[in-house]
């Protein structure tokens, strides 16, 4: 039987904290992947142009990771997520003028400081105090099946306005299409400024640190050296980069159904919707399975599934025409992908890592594990513009063949670590 209470008083605070998980997001990442084409048109940006964007994003989020971790421990985690919500979607205000490619760079610069520095770390600290002792799976389960539900759903409605604005034409001018995309980004900003303000003044203060916190004492030197000393938070570090590195990929799927498969505008980016709708189921079912066994067996079985669907996609056999090939190859790479996300942070009981340490651990853990925000986009970029059709696309499966491998490994060696403390 699973022990979770599911009563408003105690579904309500997650339910928050999933809107506000994936809304802060939404502008940065998820309208480029669900709109690729669209987004590059609008703004005149190249793949690789784009990546350099995500990369400035990346080199900020590198260092506000790590010391935006701490923060979590020290101060509000529900005033920090707040105010990281409203400032998020000032940026996407400042989008709808569609800035020139410069300020583009300096707009992803921002995002990185907003959503990483002011937001992950509290994020992930309030979702381990609502498991509890007895639910982290399910915690983190409905935390990333939940966004991607909500990612969906955003994602969904982005194309739904979009569609409304361009109606049946197929021509459409530059600044036509501009106008109907920009319908898109004022809605995202609006929404993601709204959970903002619920999430202040509505999810629960329980867990909240000292507010009489000496600003002196956020960055305890003892607190980083604690974690960095346990083996299990190097071996978890690696998993996620490695999940991590699978996860970027899900951003091309769009653009391969548009330019492989040669779908229209629309139904390319009804493919990045769908997978968004399995992103939630996947993480229900396995954020319920791992309560009932060790989250790091299912993490090796989900490398597993990664690694099939990218040398599926490698091998070169999905083409024009092979519809179901190419869902097939979808659904299993994406489910890989889903279950590790919603798994990998699942495990910070199972690797002993403190709760009170827990804001400090995952900070040092993304600092290094989140690192392909800002290589893998100009990675991906040019090997899909250096090699235009399936052969750039061949390349970057078969780097992540690679990845799922490193992955396998770093499980094997994480399991292995903690059976040795227990033993």
């Amino acid at each position: 039987m699973i022990n979770i209470q599911i009563q408003k008083k105690t579904l309500f605070p997650l339910i928050l904290i999933i809107l506000a998980g994936e809304s802060v997001f939404f502008l940065p990442f998820v309208i480029q992947r669900v709109f690729r084409p669209t987004f590059l048109d609008v703004f005149e940006l190249t793949n690789y142009e784009l990546g350099i964007c995500f990369s400035i994003y990346g080199l900020v989020g590198l260092f506000s990771y790590f010391f935006g971790g701490t923060l979590a421990d020290k101060f509000s985690p529900r005033i920090l997520m707040a105010l990281a919500l409203v400032f998020t979607a000032l940026g996407g205000v400042w989008m709808t003028d569609y800035p020139a490619y410069t300020d583009l760079k300096w707009l992803y610069g921002y995002w990185g400081f907003t959503s990483i520095f002011l937001f992950w770390g509290a994020m992930i600290k309030q979702t381990r105090i609502w498991g509890g002792a007895k639910n982290q799976g399910i915690a983190f389960g409905f935390l990333d099946g939940g966004r991607g539900l909500v990612a969906a759903v955003l994602s969904s409605v982005g194309i739904l306005i979009f569609a409304h604005y361009i109606g049946d034409a197929t021509d459409l001018t530059l600044s036509e299409r501009r106008d109907a995309f920009k319908g898109v980004l004022i809605f995202t900003s609006v929404f993601v400024a709204a959970i903002g303000i619920l999430v202040f003044f509505f999810l629960d203060k329980n867990g909240e640190p000292d507010t009489s916190t000496d600003v002196s004492q956020v960055f305890v030197w003892s607190d980083f050296m604690k974690v960095m000393n346990m083996p299990s938070v190097w071996y978890l570090t690696m998993i996620v980069f490695c999940a991590y590195m699978g996860y970027k990929v899900t951003d091309i799927f769009s653009l391969y159904a548009k330019e492989v498969m040669l779908y229209d505008e629309i139904s390319a980016a009804g493919i990045g919707s769908i997978l968004l709708y399995l992103r939630p189921l996947v993480g229900v079912i396995i954020g319920l399975l791992a309560d009932r066994t060790q989250g790091s067996f299912l993490i090796l079985l989900a490398f597993i599934m990664m690694f099939l669907g990218s040398i599926f996609f490698a091998s070169g056999i999905i083409n024009p025409g092979l519809n179901s090939l190419f869902f097939i190859g979808i659904t299993l790479s994406a489910v890989g992908i889903y279950a590790l996300r919603a798994l990998y942070f699942s495990i910070l009981k199972e690797g002993l890592i403190p709760v009170t340490l827990t804001g400090t651990a995952v900070g040092v853990i993304s600092f290094i594990a989140y690192t392909p925000d800002i290589f893998s986009g100009p990675i991906i970029g040019y090997l899909l513009d250096s090699a235009p059709g399936g052969a750039g696309y061949r390349s970057v499966f078969s780097l992540l063949a690679v990845f799922s491998l490193l992955g396998l490994v770093a499980t094997w060696a994480f399991r292995k670590s903690v059976s040795s403390i227990h033993q």
